[in-house]
């Protein structure tokens, strides 16, 4: 199957549900898989759920399973009333989710929020052969878009009054909302609508579902990651658009030697925080052999030993 005829056969898998769900206690989360061979999990961002990476999946899921999972409050999966939603929490329902999975050996690929609670969730976990990080958060940096919504959203009557600013196409491409996110702004109206935006302006709890990260978000968690990245035993890829204004490429570059497994950072030329979607083919390039390497490294110290 060629990859346009792969990734509309993906979308339809997506749009239609999940193939399981995985019992986390507070949420039933939403799971599909995709592909044989060794196992990716893939952790999205805010305000995103799982098909954020499907363009990263007819290539990938031709070599790896691929799982794909909606965190609590995004997407399919369904929670109880007040679910804990926040980094740290993400991080306990990843280690919930690897667990019921029965992963043995598997990488992380994650992208914005998704990224740190990956890394949260890969500390002191043998099991993790690999991390592979899209714009995300960084020690030190507290975005003003964050810190802006994460005081605003939790005035009353603010959620509903940036709903219906979100509804109106000027503001979408303001810095109030996702002008950080594509170098190309026409982007927004495109797919990126269809599959995030839609979901929230049809129903207020999506809207809700969505917000409740950033109206919890804690800076100090962002903060003590540089003591995470001390603990990860995992080799680490940064793949970072040159042109993301929300985690800036320089402060990327200055964190690489925190990483106790090591790392290394790959660059997306013109790329903003969304390089996995609108620059997707340049982001597996960097990620692909990472991730194979990765397997391959573990194989031969298992035949060494």
């Amino acid at each position: 199957m060629a990859n346009g005829e792969e990734l509309g056969a993906i979308c339809a898998n997506l749009k239609k549900g999940p193939h399981d769900v995985i019992d986390a206690g507070h949420s039933r989360v939403a799971h599909w898989r995709f592909g044989r061979g060794p196992d990716l999990l893939f952790v999205h961002g805010w305000p995103l759920h799982s098909a954020t990476f499907r363009h990263l999946l007819p290539r990938l899921s031709a070599r790896f399973s691929c799982h794909l999972i909606d965190l609590p409050g995004t997407g399919h999966t369904r929670s109880d009333p007040n679910p804990p939603i926040g980094l740290s929490e993400h991080a306990d329902t990843l280690r919930r989710v690897v667990d019921k999975l029965g992963l043995t050996r598997f990488a992380y690929v994650a992208h914005d929020s998704g990224g740190s609670a990956a890394r949260m969730a890969a500390m002191g976990d043998a099991r993790v052969a690999g991390i592979v990080l899209g714009d995300t958060e960084i020690p030190g940096h507290h975005p003003w878009l964050v810190e802006t919504a994460m005081k605003g959203l939790n005035l009353p009557g603010a959620l509903r009054l940036y709903g219906t600013c979100l509804r109106m196409p000027w503001f979408r491409r303001t810095g109030f909302a996702f002008a950080s996110f594509f170098t190309d702004r026409r982007t927004i109206e495109g797919e990126f609508r269809e599959w995030f935006l839609q979901p929230m302006f049809d129903s207020y709890e999506v809207m809700q579902g969505q917000m409740r990260l950033i109206q919890r978000f804690d800076p100090q968690v962002v903060d003590d990651l540089s003591q995470v990245h001390r603990r990860l035993r995992a080799p680490t890829l940064l793949v970072w658009g040159t042109a993301d204004t929300l985690f800036p490429l320089a402060k990327a570059k200055a964190m690489v030697d925190q990483f106790h497994g090591g790392a290394q950072l790959r660059e997306i030329q013109g790329a903003g925080l969304m390089g996995h979607e609108d620059r997707a083919e340049e982001f597996l390039a960097h990620a692909e052999p990472f991730l194979a390497n990765c397997f391959e490294a573990r194989r031969t110290q298992q035949l060494a030993s």
